[in-house]
C-alpha cells in the first residue's frame, strides 16, 4: 500500500484530526485506555503558497530568521479523558509537538510554559489540567538509540530512601510526564501494538528521491492501523492532497535555502569566536607562564638577597673574631714584655 511519510505537518495533521487514530496513536504511546478525546485549539503555521514578493510572506520568513528557526514547530493539543487502572476516569491535557529540527527544543520549552496556564472546566471548578507532552523528532537524539522512550516521574521519599507509591494532585499538576519518538530510529520491528502504530512513520521504502510517499509493506491486522494507513493512503494518491504534501516540501527546502546563507555567517562567526577565544586562552596561558617564571625569578633573586646577607653576616662575625684574637694577642703581648 502507498501511503504518505506522516513526518509531514500536513500529513500528520491530517492523520490526527481522525478522533479515532488520533486515540491509537495517544492511547498506544500513554499505555492507557482513551475514553474521549477533544481536540484544542492548535498552531498551523505552514504556508500552501510561498510566494516571496508577498509582503507577508517576507514578514513570515523575516520572523523565522530573526528566530533563528529553519522551520516551524507544529503542535496539536488534545484533552483526552482515561480510565485509570482504579476504574476512575481522568482528564489529562496532551500536547504533541514535532519538529524537524534540533533547534526547535528551544521553542518546546518556552510553549510548555504557556500550557500551564491553560484551564479546563472539571465539575464545573476551573482547574488546570496535568500535561502530558509527546515529541514527535525528525532528528536523532545522539545519546538516545531508542525510537520511542518515556520519561517518567517517581515519587522518592529523600529521608527513608524509598519509593513512594501515592500521587498527589498538586504534584501531578506541576510535573509532567513525556514521550519521545525519533521517526529516524523506526525499524521495520512489527510485534507490539506499539510497534503497529510507530510503523507509519518509519522512514524507509520510499517510491522516489522527494521521500514523500512510500509502501507500507507490513500486514494490516487491526481497525486502527486500517484506519490510519486508509487515511495515509488519501493523502499519498489524492491529487489535491499530494499537491499540498509537494507544497510544504518546497516550502521547507525555501526556507532551509534563505536561511542557509545566514546559518553560514552564523558558523563563520561562531569559528572565528572560537579561534578568537582560544587565542585569548593562549595568550593567558603565556602570560600566566611568564608571571610564574617572573615570581620564579624574584624568588631566585631573594635567595640570593638571602644567602649574600647571610654572608655579610658570616663576615661581620669573622671580622669580630678576628678584631677579638687581635685583642688577646695584644694582651698577651703587653704582659710579655712587662
Amino acid at each position: 500500500m502507498i501511503i504518505a511519510n506522516p513526518i509531514y505537518d500536513v500529513v500528520f495533521k491530517r492523520m490526527m484530526e481522525n478522533e479515532r487514530v488520533a486515540k491509537f496513536f495517544i492511547g498506544t504511546l500513554l499505555d492507557q485506555t482513551i475514553e474521549s478525546i477533544e481536540v484544542k485549539q492548535q498552531e498551523f503555521t505552514f504556508m500552501k503558497h510561498l510566494d516571496l514578493d508577498d509582503p507577508k510572506v517576507q514578514e513570515f520568513v523575516a520572523k523565522k530568521i530573526n528566530e533563528r528557526l529553519l522551520i516551524n514547530v507544529m503542535r496539536l493539543d488534545f484533552v483526552a479523558t482515561i480510565k485509570t487502572d482504579t476504574g476512575e476516569y481522568k482528564k489529562i491535557l496532551i500536547e504533541i509537538q514535532k519538529a524537524k529540527h534540533q533547534i526547535d527544543l528551544m521553542r518546546f520549552r518556552n510553549y510548555l510554559a504557556e500550557q500551564y496556564k491553560r484551564e479546563d472546566k472539571i465539575l464545573e471548578t476551573a482547574a488546570p489540567l496535568p500535561i502530558t507532552t509527546i515529541y514527535v523528532l525528525g532528528f536523532n537524539l545522539s545519546e538516545i538509540t531508542s525510537p520511542c522512550i518515556k520519561v517518567e516521574r517517581q515519587y522518592k521519599d529523600l529521608i527513608e530512601q524509598k519509593v513512594i507509591n501515592e500521587k498527589s494532585d498538586f504534584v501531578e499538576k506541576l510535573t509532567h510526564d513525556s514521550y519521545v519518538v525519533q521517526v529516524n530510529r523506526i525499524t521495520n520491528r512489527f510485534q507490539t501494538r506499539l510497534d503497529k502504530m510507530l510503523s507509519v512513520f518509519e522512514q524507509n521504502h520510499f517510491t522516489d528521491e522527494k521521500e514523500i510517499v512510500k509502501v507500507f509493506e507490513h500486514q494490516i491486522d487491526s481497525e486502527d492501523l486500517k484506519l490510519t494507513t486508509s487515511i495515509l493512503h488519501h493523502a499519498g494518491t489524492d491529487p489535491k492532497d499530494r499537491k499540498e504534501l509537494e507544497d510544504e516540501q518546497e516550502a521547507w527546502r525555501t526556507i532551509d535555502a534563505l536561511t542557509g546563507n545566514i546559518r553560514h555567517k552564523t558558523d563563520q562567526l561562531l569559528q572565528i569566536i572560537s579561534e578568537k577565544e582560544q587565542a585569548l586562552l593562549e595568550n593567558e596561558k603565556i602570560i600566566s607562564e611568564k608571571e610564574q617564571a617572573l615570581l620564579e625569578n624574584e624568588k631566585i633573586i631573594t635567595e640570593k638577597e638571602q644567602a649574600l646577607s647571610e654572608k655579610e653576616q658570616a663576615l661581620k662575625d669573622k671580622d669580630k673574631e678576628n678584631e677579638a684574637l687581635k685583642q688577646q694577642i695584644a694582651l698577651l703581648m703587653n704582659k710579655k714584655d712587662k
